[in-house]
C-alpha cells in the first residue's frame, strides 16, 4: 500500500493558527482609561497587603486541603519572582487557580460535563521568600472545550495572580505545559504576540524539583515583573 510522504501529512494536518482571543464586548473598557500621577518614588499601598500570619503552609499544597487524595498526575510548580534588574521580589503574595484533573473548575458557572474532584479545590497561594521563590503541590490541570460546537479547547494551564505592593501592580496571567499540542490553537496563547513572550509563558520541566517520596513532577517557571523580559498579562477567566 502506497504511503503519503511526510511533507504530504504535514499539509493535511496543518491549520491555520487562531485568531488572538479578545474576550467578549462587554469586558473591554467603555470610557477612556485614566492615567495615575504618581510622584517620583511614591508607593501606592491601595491594595492588600499580607504577611506570614495570612498565609500557612497548606495554602500551597493543593493535594492536602481535603480529606481525601484528589484524583490526576500530582506536579510540583515552582520559581523565582523577580523584577527587571533580577533583583527577588520577597514576601509576594502569590495565588494560583486551575482546573482539575478532567478539566473542571471547582466554580457554579463552569458548565463542562466533566466530572468535579471532591478532594480538589483548585486554588491556592504563598509568599515568596527572601529568594523570591515560591512553590506549589497540585494536580497538573485537564483540557477543556471553550466553545464545544466549534470543538474549541483550551490547553492545560495554571493561573497566577501576583499583587505587588499595590493595587494597579497586580499582574494576572497564565503558565502553560511544555510539549503541549493545543498551544498553536490556542487564541489566549496567540494573544500574547510577541512570539518571545509567549514562549515566557510556557514553563520547563525541570527533575531537579521532581520529588519520589511525593510522587510529584517538577516544573520551573519563573516570573519576571518588569523590563523586556516580564511575563505578560493573560486572559484571566478561562
Amino acid at each position: 500500500m502506497a504511503m503519503a510522504a511526510p511533507e504530504a501529512l504535514r499539509e493535511e494536518t496543518t491549520t491555520p493558527a487562531p485568531e488572538p482571543y479578545t474576550g467578549p464586548a462587554e469586558r473591554h473598557p467603555r470610557q477612556p482609561l485614566v492615567p495615575l500621577a504618581l510622584s517620583p518614588g511614591a508607593v501606592e499601598l491601595t491594595g492588600p497587603v499580607f504577611g506570614a500570619a495570612d498565609v500557612s503552609p497548606l495554602d500551597a499544597d493543593l493535594t492536602r486541603q481535603h480529606p481525601g487524595e484528589p484524583i490526576g498526575e500530582r506536579i510540583t510548580v515552582s520559581g523565582r519572582v523577580v523584577d527587571g534588574r533580577g533583583r527577588p521580589v520577597r514576601g509576594q503574595l502569590v495565588e494560583v487557580w486551575q482546573a482539575n484533573a478532567a478539566g473542571r473548575y471547582t466554580h457554579r458557572l463552569d458548565r463542562h460535563p466533566a466530572p468535579l474532584d471532591p478532594n480538589f479545590t483548585g486554588t491556592g497561594r504563598c509568599l515568596t521568600d527572601d529568594e523570591g521563590r515560591y512553590r506549589f503541590t497540585t494536580i497538573r490541570p485537564g483540557a477543556y472545550p471553550v466553545f464545544p460546537d466549534a470543538n474549541v479547547w483550551r490547553p492545560p494551564h495554571v493561573h497566577f495572580s501576583l499583587f505587588g505592593t499595590a493595587f494597579t501592580q497586580r499582574l494576572v496571567t497564565q503558565m502553560y505545559f511544555p510539549g503541549d499540542p493545543l498551544l498553536a490553537h490556542d487564541g489566549v496563547w496567540h494573544a500574547v504576540t510577541d512570539p518571545a513572550a509567549r514562549r515566557r509563558l510556557v514553563a520547563a520541566y525541570d527533575p531537579g524539583l521532581n520529588d519520589a517520596v511525593a510522587s510529584t513532577l517538577g516544573y520551573r517557571w519563573d516570573i519576571v515583573l518588569d523590563g523586556p523580559a516580564a511575563v505578560r498579562s493573560g486572559e484571566g477567566r478561562h
